[in-house]
């Protein structure tokens, strides 16, 4: 569920983690980290676009190179907690994002 994420959003998890939520508590507590992980990658990239787009107006465009460096560290972050959550679960533990807004409980 953790890697799946990478390639398809939130989608992908959600539809994983309805399908095998009671199969097993870890299943079910994987799941929903994942799904929140997700969920909490869509916001920041909506308050990213709204905060780069205003900053942009404001000064000519200017603001959008030091917003697309930021951009980037939070890419590279999201991929090696989504892998570390991956290779975690692989091993039985209960992983849990260092950044993730607890939606789904």
């Amino acid at each position: 569920m953790h890697l799946l994420g990478l390639l398809t959003g939130f989608l992908g998890p959600l539809i994983l983690w309805l399908v095998r939520k009671d199969s097993s508590p870890f299943l079910d507590h994987q799941g929903k980290e994942a799904l929140n992980f997700q969920i909490t990658i869509l916001l920041v990239f909506f308050a990213f676009t709204i905060i780069g787009i205003g900053l942009a107006f404001l000064t000519l465009g200017l603001a959008t190179l030091p917003l697309t460096g930021l951009f980037l560290i939070y890419l590279v972050l999201i991929m090696v907690w989504e892998i570390t959550g991956c290779i975690r679960a692989n091993r039985g533990e209960w992983y849990t994002y260092p950044v993730s807004i607890r939606i789904i409980r």
